[in-house]
C-alpha cells in the first residue's frame, strides 16, 4: 500500500500558478492570459516576471479564448485563466469553434471550480463543466486533487500539444501527492490495491476517498483505491482490470451526477462489463452559499458519504 501523508493544506491553485512559474521557464513560448483575476489564479507571479508574454484581457472572457487561439498560430502555448464557470459556460462557444474544432494548442486553466468555491453562491459554482468539457472532441479533461499534483499537471499540459481543460479550486485542501509522482495525462493512479470494492475518486474528494478507505478497512473492507486525475481521456484499461477483480464500483467527485467521472465510467462498464455502482456526486440541482466544509456535507460529498456508497453497493453485489 502506498503510504501518503498530508504535508499541509494548500490551495489547487496555487499548484497551478508554481506549475505555469516552471513552465515557463522550460519554453519561451509559453505565454498566459486572464480575464481581470490575475491574483484569483496565482498569475501574479507569471504577470510580474513575464509581462511581454502576459495578456490581461479584462472581463472579456469569449475574447480571451480567441485570443489565446490566435496565439497558438504564432507558435505561442497560452494558459487562458478565469473561473470555471467562465472558462466552460460563459465561453463555450469560442471553445467549441475556435480551439476544440480546429485542435488549437490552447490550455485552459480554469479555478474556483466546483462547490467548494463555497460563499459566492450557485452563479459561480460550476458544477457542469466536465460535462461540458469531455463532450468537446479533441479535449483533454484534467481534474487535479492537490497542489502537488497541479502543479505537476500544470508542467503534462505544457508539454501536450493540443487543447487542454485544466481544473482546479480555491479552498486549502491536504496536500498528499509525491513530489517526484509521475504524472501522465491518460494514467490512472493505483493508490492501493483491494479485492472487495473499487473506489475511483478525482479532484477534492481524492483525499476524501483515502479518508474512508482508512474507515472501511477498520471495518475489514478491503479497497482499491485509484485516482482518476485525467476525466478524457479515460484510463480504461485501470478502471476495467479494477472492476473485473472487485465487481463492485463506487466513483466520488464534486460534480453533477449527469455527464461527469462516473458517467465516463458507467458507460466502459456498461459496454464492456456491468457492474453494480454506486456514485458520489451532486445530484440535480445548484448549489447556494456557505463554506465548503458545509456544501459538502449538505449535498453528499464527504468522507461518510463514500463509506456509505461502499456499503450499498457491497449489498448489490452480494
Amino acid at each position: 500500500m502506498t503510504i501518503l501523508k498530508n504535508t499541509g493544506d494548500k490551495d489547487t491553485r496555487s499548484g497551478f500558478g508554481d506549475g505555469l512559474m516552471i513552465a515557463a521557464q522550460k519554453n519561451e513560448n509559453i505565454v498566459a492570459l486572464c480575464a481581470d483575476l490575475t491574483g484569483s489564479l496565482k498569475m501574479d507571479k507569471f504577470a510580474q516576471t513575464y509581462p511581454h508574454r502576459f495578456f490581461q484581457t479584462g472581463i472579456a472572457e469569449a475574447n480571451l479564448m480567441g485570443v489565446a487561439a490566435g496565439l497558438t498560430i504564432g507558435g505561442k502555448i497560452p494558459f487562458a485563466g478565469t473561473f470555471a464557470e467562465f472558462a466552460s459556460g460563459r465561453v463555450y462557444d469560442q471553445v467549441r469553434q475556435s480551439i476544440a474544432y480546429s485542435h488549437k494548442n490552447v490550455k485552459i486553466a480554469a479555478s474556483h471550480a466546483g462547490i467548494t468555491l463555497g460563499e459566492d453562491g450557485a452563479t459561480h459554482q460550476t458544477m457542469e463543466d466536465i460535462a461540458l468539457m469531455k463532450a468537446l472532441p479533441h479535449m483533454v479533461v484534467i481534474n487535479p486533487a492537490d497542489y502537488n499534483q497541479t502543479k505537476l499537471a500544470t508542467l503534462a499540459a505544457a508539454t501536450y500539444h493540443g487543447p487542454v481543460y485544466l481544473r482546479f479550486g480555491r479552498p486549502k485542501v491536504p496536500n498528499f501527492t509525491p513530489e517526484d509522482f509521475n504524472f501522465e495525462i491518460g494514467k490512472a493512479w493505483k493508490i492501493k490495491e483491494g479485492k472487495d470494492v473499487s473506489i475511483f475518486a478525482t479532484g477534492h474528494l481524492l483525499w476524501k476517498a483515502i479518508e474512508a478507505e482508512a474507515i472501511l478497512r477498520e471495518q475489514g473492507i478491503n479497497v482499491e483505491l485509484i485516482n482518476i486525475h485525467t476525466i478524457k481521456p479515460l484510463d480504461q484499461l485501470a478502471v476495467l482490470e479494477s472492476v473485473r477483480k472487485t465487481k463492485a464500483v463506487v466513483t466520488a467527485e464534486e460534480h453533477l451526477k449527469n455527464g461527469g467521472l462516473g458517467d465516463s465510467i458507467a458507460q466502459v462498464l456498461a459496454e464492456k462489463f456491468p457492474t453494480p455502482m454506486e456514485y458520489v456526486a451532486m445530484d440535480d440541482k445548484f448549489g447556494e452559499s456557505g463554506t465548503d466544509q458545509e456544501l459538502l456535507e449538505k449535498y453528499g460529498l464527504n468522507t461518510r458519504h463514500i463509506v456509505e456508497a461502499v456499503h450499498r453497493v457491497l449489498k448489490r453485489k452480494q
